[in-house]
C-alpha cells in the first residue's frame, strides 16, 4: 500500500508554479492576480478562503479577498461580479460556496466570465472540458488527475466506480477518467443516492473515487485487493478529545480500507491540497493567454 500524498505533491506544484511567476516577472509579464468573493462568516469558507490566499502568497501572486456581508441582495452581488469580469488586472476569481439561502448560486456562477471562472464551474467550461477543448478544469478533478498523473498510475481500460453525482466532482471525474489520454480511457461507472447495490460496483472496481461527504462510508468489504482509493470526503466530526472540538473524516474508512489498497489518499493531506494548488494552475494559465 502506497499513499497518495496530496500535502507534498501540491508543494511541488506549487514551488514549479513559484518559479514560474519568478519568470513571468524578470520578463517584465504581468503577476498573476487572484480574488475571492467571501459572503458572510462560515467557519469553514473563511478557513478555505484563508488558505487560498495564504497560498498565493507563497508562489508570488497577488490575491485580493472581497468580503460581503450575508445580508447582501442578490442584485448587489451580480453587480459586484460584473465589476470583477470587467477588472483587467484580475486573471481570475472565485465565489466561495456555500451562499446565503436567499440568494441563486447558479445565477451568480452563471454570471462569472468564463475566462476568469477559475473554479471552473461556469457550464461553458464544463461544456469545453467534457467535449476536451481547451478549458478551466474544476480544481478537485483536475487535482486527482494530476495525481494520478504524477505518480505514473495507469488506469487505461481500469474499472473505475465514482460515487456521487456532484457538478464540482463526481461528473467532471467520471468525465475526466474515460477521456483519451495518460491518465484516462477507464471505463467509469457513476454511482449515486438512486444506485442499487453499490457494494455489488465496488468490489469489482479497480478504481474508487468516493465523493459524497458520508464520514467512514466506504469500508473494506466494499473493496477488492489492490484497489486504487480517492477519497474526496471531507466532514467535520464532533470530537470532545480533540483540542478543536472536531476531527476532518474522509468517505473513506481509512485504516481497514488502506489494509487492501495498492493506493490510498489521506484525509486531511489528499485531495484537499491538491484542490488548492489546481486552482493556483488555473490562475496561472488564465494569466498566459492573456498574454496574447
Amino acid at each position: 500500500m502506497e499513499i497518495l500524498d496530496g500535502k507534498k505533491l501540491s508543494e511541488q506544484i506549487k514551488e514549479e508554479i513559484k518559479q514560474a511567476v519568478s519568470l513571468r516577472k524578470e520578463n517584465g509579464l504581468k503577476t498573476p492576480h487572484l480574488a475571492a468573493v467571501l459572503v458572510g462568516n462560515d467557519g469553514a469558507s473563511l478557513t478555505y478562503v484563508g488558505s487560498k490566499v495564504k497560498s498565493c502568497e507563497r508562489v508570488g501572486f497577488k490575491s485580493t479577498l472581497i468580503r460581503l456581508e450575508d445580508s447582501i441582495s442578490e442584485e448587489a452581488l451580480l453587480s459586484k461580479i460584473k465589476e470583477l469580469n470587467q477588472d483587467d488586472t484580475l486573471d481570475g476569481y472565485i465565489v466561495q460556496l456555500p451562499l446565503p439561502k436567499h440568494i441563486n448560486e447558479e445565477k451568480i456562477l452563471l454570471a462569472v466570465d468564463p475566462k476568469k471562472d477559475v473554479d471552473g464551474f461556469h457550464p461553458a467550461n464544463f461544456g469545453r472540458m467534457a467535449l476536451e477543448m481547451e478549458s478551466f478544469i474544476p480544481a478537485t478533478p483536475f487535482g486527482i488527475m494530476e495525481m494520478l498523473k504524477r505518480y505514473d498510475l495507469d488506469i487505461s481500460g481500469k474499472h473505475c466506480v465514482v460515487i456521487g453525482r456532484s457538478h464540482i466532482v463526481g461528473r467532471p471525474i467520471s468525465i475526466l477518467m474515460s477521456q483519451k489520454g495518460q491518465p484516462g480511457n477507464a471505463t467509469v461507472t457513476l454511482a449515486h443516492s438512486r444506485t442499487k447495490n453499490l457494494a455489488a460496483l465496488t468490489q469489482k472496481a479497480d478504481i474508487i473515487v468516493s465523493a459524497l461527504g458520508v464520514p467512514d462510508f466506504l469500508k473494506a468489504d466494499m473493496v477488492k485487493q489492490g484497489v486504487i482509493v480517492i477519497d474526496v470526503g471531507i466532514t467535520r466530526v464532533s470530537d470532545e478529545n480533540h483540542p478543536r472540538g472536531y476531527v476532518i473524516k474522509g468517505d473513506v474508512d481509512f485504516k481497514a480500507v488502506a489494509k487492501k489498497s495498492s493506493y490510498i489518499t489521506p484525509v486531511p493531506g489528499g485531495v484537499g491540497p491538491m484542490t488548492i494548488a489546481m486552482l493556483l494552475q488555473n490562475t496561472l494559465l488564465s494569466c498566459e493567454r492573456s498574454d496574447g
